[in-house]
């Protein structure tokens, strides 16, 4: 069954979503960035759509809440994420729930910060609400704990976060100190100018309290200010060169579980599944009965976390 999505946020996700929903089978029939909107109930053609955002600043002539008033069946919202009280991303969830739509999340901000109300909201919804794509990118990690049963999934642990890790990894592979890699980061375009979100286990961070709020089923609900959180800056290039010495290098590690979250830099042993490399992301999965899973990949881009964003639109078919 061919959906009808409205996508509010033209950034790498957004945009991907809408030059991909076609390949999945269903239409972009509104499309806002924070100043404009498009609809059109035929569907979108995102060529034009994007070359207009490209040379006028604009996606189209509409006020961006133009796109709640158009025939959509799934909101999908991959604005920024924002902390605290999570807006605007939570009200425009609300807003979609209120009106029985469903709703597919990219931005983390609502599932992380206000998980108890995103999910009193949902119940009063004819809606649902999907958010695999607010973590770990392309990995399928939600859609796995959902199979398993989120009760027989007692952790989940890894690396989720792409920048810190390519810093990392480069500063282990050429004995650079941490400076100088996040400046090559910032010109290859993998870390942001400002890079304090991900060198700092932000983003890590709240991904794991997603997945702690996931696997607690509601029964304890956990914020940012409930991880425990360090990040990468005060690592040394010298405390890489002793662990690898030693048959070991370190990783900005991510714990899950029903109790709460914990991100910090740890060593693992050099061949270990989490000393994965360059942007590439692994979550483990420990469970009761299927032992440890491993799911890995990328766990960032457009393309990447556009495919987490439809396959999420195509379950609510």
């Amino acid at each position: 069954m061919s959906l009808r999505l409205a996508v509010l946020g033209a950034g790498a996700v957004g945009s991907s979503v809408l030059e991909l929903a076609g390949e999945y089978g269903h239409e972009v029939v509104s499309f806002a960035d924070s100043s404009s909107s498009v609809s059109d109930s035929e569907g979108l053609d995102p060529q034009r759509v994007l070359e207009r955002k490209a040379q006028e600043g604009v996606v189209g002539p509409d006020d961006p809440d133009a796109l709640f008033d158009s025939d959509y069946d799934v909101l999908v919202e991959a604005t920024p994420t924002t902390l605290g009280d999570a807006e605007p991303g939570f009200s425009h969830v609300e807003r979609a729930l209120e009106a029985d739509r469903h709703v597919v999340l990219a931005n983390k901000g609502p599932v992380a910060e206000r998980y108890a109300d995103l999910r009193a909201l949902e119940a009063e919804s004819e809606g649902r609400v999907q958010f695999e794509a607010a973590v770990g990118g392309a990995i399928p990690v939600l859609s796995t704990i959902s199979d398993l049963g989120a009760s027989q999934v007692t952790a989940a642990r890894g690396v989720l976060n792409g920048t810190a890790n390519f810093i990392l990894s480069r500063m282990a592979a050429e004995g650079l100190d941490y400076e100088h890699v996040l400046a090559e980061a910032q010109d290859l375009g993998v870390a942001e100018a400002d890079p304090t979100f991900d060198v700092d286990g932000i983003d890590a961070a709240l991904k794991f309290v997603i997945l702690s709020n996931v696997l607690s089923d509601g029964e304890v609900e956990y914020r940012l200010d409930d991880a425990d959180v360090e990040g990468i800056r005060n690592v040394p290039g010298t405390a890489l060169d002793l662990a690898a010495e030693d048959g070991r290098t370190v990783r900005l590690i991510g714990e899950a579980t029903a109790s709460g979250v914990r991100v910090a830099p740890r060593l693992v042993p050099t061949g270990s599944a989490l000393a994965v490399t360059g942007t590439q992301n692994i979550v483990q999965l420990e469970t009761t009965h299927a032992g440890q899973l491993n799911i890995s990949g990328r766990g960032a881009g457009g393309p990447e976390t556009a495919t987490a964003v439809l396959s999420d639109v195509s379950r609510l078919e």
